[in-house]
């Protein structure tokens, strides 16, 4: 469902045996896996470090100045090969196309000497009679004219106005995005000019043929929304799109969307869609933000045994693979169950250094904090940890950052919210990852003969919580005071933010 999925990638081969047997399979060949007393399978510490070791993808300049030799060379190369094309209008020619053109244009060259070879046997037979001369020779350049009028019309008129993802193609237009776009085709081929010319003129030619442009237009089924769907950016401007892989457990959602062979090419060109949707998000121009951030849940997957999921997102790594070249900065699953860390082992050693590199897993008790590192909390939803709500819009940019504390082991935290005035409504959000800790919440008046009001009781907060979200309006000055103790082992960060919202006067 992602592009370069390496879950789905080891899927494929494992292929259609039980999970249990090739989990157990998997995990007696790498010796990765561990289960612990409760039944409960899980990767141990080296398996995982050695996935998120990898994680170390740096996206390069687009800018040529930042180019080195051989890959300004290799550019000008392709922009030379893709001008030529573009203007010998080759550019949709397949390769066993390409042979019988070439013999059809030397035995018919689409030019004016094919009309004066072959005049119109009508005019020579007036000339050599005797006839009206000058009506026979008006005929005659009549006749030449609809003649090459009509081979005119049999070539093909060079299209010049080619484009990829609203870029234009032909480099003598001088748009500074078609160098952008190139680079993108040179470095998933290693700059290699003829290999990634080619997989140019295949992309180009399996979206005329798929009618992809008009993709974007077409309706889309309201329940796949929940598979896949875009939400925000991270701290480079990346979109965010978020892959939920759980939903298929749903048996009426995986007939709908993978059950016949109908559905499951619908489901591709729903993905297609989605795909362009966030390239529309891009700015292709050198120095704009040109990929995109892939955020695969995990949690409740299917795994490789479902066959039709397992097969249609094989067509689907092959086809964003082939058609969508470094359009991804980073994949990152997350909640990944043991059979991933096991068949990632297995997988790794024949994955390239680069591919490699854009791929980060966490496990479910490190969501929160691994997405951190690339997405702001207040652009992550609530369910992974973050402060996003779905139609929320208490807070925004202008309400200032995300606050952040560290309580130690051991130790107790207050976190003191000011309210401004009396009649005022105090809102605030809150989370400790992987919380663990006792939390509470108070009214605290400046008048000393007044009473602290109790907000929400003290409570031992499960790792699992969600964050939360409170109000109070004060009807005397005072504060709110949350308090936090942290009760574990392992020193603990808290995120938090709040506004004041101040009552209207009438």
């Amino acid at each position: 469902m992602t592009v370069e999925p390496v879950a789905t990638q080891m899927a494929n081969d494992v292929a259609a045996a039980p999970p249990q047997e090739e989990a157990k399979k998997v995990a007696e060949e790498t010796k990765e896996v561990v289960i612990d007393q409760g039944g409960e399978a899980e990767a141990p510490d080296e398996a995982v470090k050695a996935v998120e070791k990898s994680a170390s993808y740096r996206e390069e300049s687009n800018f040529l100045s930042d180019l080195k030799e051989f890959e300004r060379k290799a550019l000008n190369e392709l922009r030379s090969k893709l001008e030529d094309a573009i203007l010998g209008d080759a550019l949709f020619e397949k390769p066993e196309e390409k042979k019988k053109a070439k013999k059809e244009e030397e035995a018919a060259p689409c030019d004016e000497s094919a009309a004066e070879k072959e005049k119109p046997e009508e005019a020579e037979k007036v000339e050599e009679g005797g006839g009206d001369a000058e009506e026979a020779k008006e005929e005659e350049e009549k006749k030449e004219e609809e003649k090459k009028e009509e081979e005119e019309g049999q070539c093909v008129e060079v299209d010049r106005e080619i484009a990829l993802w609203g870029v234009p193609l032909l480099p003598s237009k001088g748009a500074e995005e078609t160098n952008v776009v190139l680079l993108k085709f040179l470095r998933a081929r290693e700059f290699k000019v003829n290999e990634a010319f080619e997989m140019l003129k295949k992309t180009l030619r399996w979206r005329k043929e798929s009618g992809v442009d008009s993709a974007l237009g077409e309706a889309v089924d309201s329940e796949l929304s929940a598979a896949a769907y875009w939400d925000g950016t991270d701290r480079e401007g990346h979109p965010v799109c978020y892959n939920v892989y759980g939903v298929f457990r749903d048996a009426g959602l995986y007939r709908k969307a993978l059950g016949t062979e109908e559905n499951r090419e619908r489901f591709l060109r729903w993905r297609v869609q989605l795909m362009e949707q966030g390239i529309k998000k891009l700015d292709l121009k050198p120095g704009g933000v040109s990929s995109l951030l892939q955020i695969n849940d995990l949690k409740n997957s299917p795994g490789p045994a479902k066959k039709e999921l397992r097969v249609t997102t094989q067509r689907a790594i092959h086809l964003f693979q082939d058609n969508y070249p470094e359009l991804v900065a980073r994949n990152i699953f997350i909640n990944a169950p043991f059979w991933y860390y096991a068949l990632n082992a297995l997988i790794s050693p024949f994955l390239t250094q680069r591919t490699k590199s854009k791929f980060l897993v966490a496990r479910p008790g490190k969501v929160t904090k691994t997405l951190l590192k690339y997405i702001p909390a207040e652009e992550i939803p609530v369910q992974y940890g973050g402060f996003k709500r779905e139609k929320d819009f208490e807070f925004s940019s202008e309400d200032g950052s995300v606050s952040e504390l560290t309580v130690k082991a051991g130790s107790t935290e207050t976190i003191e919210l000011p309210i401004e005035g009396t009649g005022n409504t105090l809102l605030w959000d809150i989370t400790v990852l992987g919380w663990e800790v006792n939390y509470k919440e108070e009214f605290v008046p400046i008048d000393e003969g007044s009473y602290t009001i109790i907000v929400q009781k003290g409570k031992k907060m499960a790792p699992s919580e969600e964050p939360i979200r409170n109000t109070f309006r004060n009807n005397e000055l005072g504060k709110i005071v949350l308090t936090i103790e942290n009760v574990s082992a392992k020193q603990k960060q808290v995120l938090y933010r709040y506004k004041t919202k101040k009552c209207s006067s009438f």
